[in-house]
């Protein structure tokens, strides 16, 4: 092999290798820290999502519902390692139908579980979602 065609190919396992440690690392990237993510779909057509994720020595955790519908009433609560932790009434509003429930929690010795539940009023439907972090 010529001295040439050995820089390109050495070159060429670099560029490829730094490619793949860089999209390795993007998600976490974009994800900004260390927050664990989950989501699914509700018994009828909305979407919900939770996330928790350390917040100065505690737990931050942040739940949404998506229906893309607004004006609907839904019932929440939260519950961490099966206390519970937080519940209330919230609506859907904005152009996305969708509403979002933010806490701060103590972050528990071991793992720490995380239900979040909400029901449409009107309909019935029924969001449940899990996260352990």
């Amino acid at each position: 092999m010529t001295r040439t065609p050995r820089r390109t190919l050495t070159a060429a396992a670099t560029l490829a290798l730094t490619a793949a440690l860089v999209a390795g690392t993007a998600p976490s990237a974009l994800a900004g820290n260390d927050d664990t993510v989950r989501r699914g779909s509700c018994s009828g057509s909305t979407d919900w999502k939770i996330k928790v994720g350390p917040e100065d020595g505690r737990l931050e955790v942040e739940a949404e519902v998506d229906s893309n519908r607004s004006g609907q009433t839904w019932r929440w609560r939260l519950t961490h390692n099966g206390s519970l932790s937080a519940s209330g009434t919230r609506g859907t509003g904005g152009r996305s139908g969708s509403f979002e429930v933010r806490r701060t929690t103590v972050d528990s010795r071991g793992a720490d579980g995380f239900e979040f539940r909400a029901r449409n009023v009107r309909s019935g439907e029924l969001c449940r979602g899990t996260v352990n972090f």
